[in-house]
């Protein structure tokens, strides 16, 4: 069935897009809908009895939340406009709401074609709205906002429409606008054609599709008026055809209109927003048509840009079933049942299971075993896949999350996914000897799915460290350890991830001499350090002139140079935003070797960066609290007392949302503090934001405690 069903769906009848959002902004429900209204299931999942399709882990049950980003295929036919009575393949990917999992939107919006941001009617754009948001900005994908929850108390279409222009410097235009809001919210009125549509509450109850085609209600018809002409002169102004007849003042038909919109959507000119209430079963089948009207197929994507491996050229790939296969591995999920399954978006071309495929990131020869089209946690097994399509495929060794997949005989490697670094870290330790093996099975299997869990070793207490995006994210981690993997383990307190630079350029000079015997060792050069712009990362260049030291020693310098890196100098953090550059040194014909210049390119940048002044970085986190208005003077008061820097404080309903940038280290525990202030009505929510020089008083401190826990040890 599933095999006939990607034959079926030309790439003009396919969307790939993600529903993103802020946490609690209705996603899952959302989804949930989407499947109940396109028959995909035939009963609604609800999220607090556990019953929904993509939070189907344990975890996700258990805390209501989205962990894993989850794949469903489904179908829908408008029942108006261009593509009325056409049956449209919609894949979906359900990505979580909260900031220690944000590389599961990351990597979902590499690859995804369209988005549908969905926000909260009361609460407007909040901090993780803004993030996905600028995650979809760098990956130009197009979207369209879902103005749930407008049953809500509170709830207000306009000023989120407001706040969607203001904070997310949207072209957001209202397309179509509710009847009512809170409990007096009951249907929805388009602006194009001019039509109400109301639900009648017995039939939403029972999870009834239909509504009911009503007269705009006469108190709304000025509003609605306005609106479609400010939508209508937007739409014209993105089309040179329609501004013409715009301006004479002609009338302008649906079907025109509608095709000029899509095109104004695609090109991220327009951003279209609806209003509805997916718990309450209202508006959800206008997303659909919007979504399958106004989000692009792969074919509007035209094309894919890469790089030829061999050239080193730019390369550009049609997305058409006929051009040569190539595709992008964004998720990898251990399955149980199959094994590591690497989920793919095929760009190019086609894919049949048995074949053998390139994998150009890696340059190894992968063999595809068997493809899968997944939804959410169970699996249909197909022989083909096709360009548009994502897919799970089993049987690939070395592939992991970011790598390219390509026929043998053109090869190609296309943009990969960049995560952000983790700012926790707690150490780990087998509870018994016999959990050791399996503690490092299991730690391995799962920074093979997540690229943002980090472990490495601490060769002082023989402790490992893991880290990762947020003590949430942790915790997650080490209990799939145990119900995943039978793993038990002792965890110590969480850690924050410091980090060490410099401020000023340094030299250093490294030596490494052994005579023992037979043939000695002799490495020896100089190194020159400057401090990179924050964020810019490591650089290392060579200056070697003359062949002071010979080509093949100068990358032995610089694994010195990383390793030396990565375990710090001057509280054993990784030192970050430095520039390395080797500029001279001596070598011996004989002794000198790969391992004798990694030494020394280790001892020559310890002296350099002690010679540059090194300092402590922490990151920041953006915090921002909600709170009844009473009680701001004391919460500002408290963050104050935290070395934080408050940024704006925003009245909305009855409460104040106060933005501020705190130091993670402040942060222990303040959920707990923040209720206990608030008589339990106050919530807070953090994300990274940025590293940022620690004070010389804590930095002392904080490498004192290091130093002194070397000592114990």
């Amino acid at each position: 069935m599933a095999e006939k069903q990607a034959r079926l769906y030309s790439l003009d009848r396919i969307r790939n897009i993600g529903i993103i959002a802020h946490i609690d902004a209705g996603k899952t429900t959302t989804t949930e809908r989407i499947l109940f209204y396109t028959g995909r299931t035939y009963k609604l999942g609800n999220i607090d009895e556990g019953t929904t399709v993509t939070d189907w882990m344990a975890q996700e049950k258990e805390r209501g939340i989205t962990i894993v980003s989850a794949a469903v295929t489904t179908f829908w036919k408008p029942k108006d406009g261009p593509f009325a009575n056409i049956d449209t393949r919609i894949n979906i990917i359900d990505t979580p709401g909260h900031v220690d999992f944000t590389a599961e939107v990351e990597r979902s919006l590499r690859v995804l074609d369209g988005g549908v941001t969905v926000l909260d009617a009361e609460e407007g754009v909040q901090s993780q709205s803004e993030t996905v948001w600028r995650q979809a900005d760098k990956y130009k994908v197009p979207r369209i906002c879902f103005v749930n929850k407008m049953d809500k108390i509170g709830a207000d279409f306009f000023a989120t429409l407001s706040s969607i222009r203001k904070k997310l410097q949207a072209p957001a235009v209202a397309y179509n606008l509710p009847i009512g809001k809170e409990n007096d919210f009951k249907g929805v009125i388009d602006l194009l054609t001019q039509k109400a549509y109301i639900w009648e509450e017995e039939a939403v109850k029972k999870g009834g599709m239909d509504f009911v085609k009503v007269p705009i209600p006469s108190e709304l018809l000025a509003e609605t008026e306005k609106h479609r002409a400010h939508l209508i002169e937007k739409i014209a102004e993105c089309d040179d055809s329609l501004v013409e007849k715009y301006l004479k003042g002609e009338e302008l038909g649906i079907d025109e209109l509608k095709s000029a919109l899509r095109r104004a959507v695609i090109e991220y000119k327009i951003v279209p927003v609806l209003a509805g209430s997916s718990l309450r079963n209202k508006g959800v089948q206008m997303l659909l048509d919007a979504t399958v009207e106004y989000l692009p197929s792969p074919l509007d994507i035209e094309t894919v840009e890469g790089i030829n491996p061999k050239t080193g050229e730019k390369e550009i790939r049609k997305q058409v079933v006929e051009a040569p296969f190539c595709a992008l591995a964004f998720k990898v999920q251990i399955d149980p049942h199959v094994g590591k399954l690497n989920f793919i978006r095929i760009y190019s071309g086609t894919l049949k299971s048995g074949t053998s495929v390139l994998n150009t990131t890696k340059r190894e020869h992968e063999r595809v075993g068997r493809i899968l089209l997944m939804h959410a946690n169970t699996r249909e097994e197909i022989a083909e896949a096709y360009a548009g399509e994502i897919v799970a495929v089993v049987g690939l060794k070395s592939t992991t999350t970011g790598d390219t997949l390509c026929a043998e005989n053109s090869p190609i490697i296309l943009e990969s996914i960049s995560f952000p670094d983790p700012v926790i870290s707690l150490a780990i330790e087998p509870s018994t000897k016999a959990d050791q093996e399996k503690l490092g099975y299991a730690l391995g299997r799962l920074s093979e799915e997540d690229p943002t869990f980090k472990i490495k070793g601490d060769p002082e207490t023989g402790q490992t460290i893991i880290s990762g995006m947020g003590e949430l994210h942790l915790e997650i981690l080490v209990d799939r350890m145990k119900r995943e993997f039978a793993v038990a383990a002792k965890v110590g307190s969480p850690q924050v991830a410091y980090k060490e630079t410099i401020r000023e350029t340094g030299r250093g000079e490294g030596k490494y001499i052994r005579q023992s015997g037979g043939r000695g060792q002799y490495g020896h050069c100089f190194l020159r350090v400057e401090p990179n712009p924050r964020g810019e990362g490591y650089q290392f260049v060579s200056e070697i002139r003359g062949g002071a030291i010979p080509q093949e020693f100068i990358s032995s310098v610089e694994k010195g140079v990383r390793e030396k890196m990565e375990t710090g100098v001057l509280a054993g953090y990784p030192m970050v935003d430095i520039k390395v550059a080797v500029y001279d040194g001596t070598y011996h014909d004989v002794d000198s070797s790969d391992i004798a210049f990694k030494i020394a390119g280790s001892l020559a940048l310890e002296e350099a960066v002690k010679n540059a002044s090194l300092a402590l970085l922490e990151p920041i986190m953006k915090v921002e609290v909600t709170i009844p208005e009473e009680f701001m003077g004391d919460v500002i008061g408290d963050l104050s007392a935290k070395r934080a820097q408050i940024l704006s404080s925003e009245h909305r309903a009855n409460s104040v949302i106060i933005t501020a940038l705190v130091p993670l280290a402040e942060m222990s525990g303040y959920v707990t503090t923040l209720r206990s202030m608030t008589q339990g009505r106050g919530s807070a929510y953090m994300e990274p934001s940025h590293y940022e020089e620690v004070p010389q008083s804590i930095a002392d401190k904080i490498v004192a405690r290091a130093k002194g826990e070397v000592k114990e040890s």
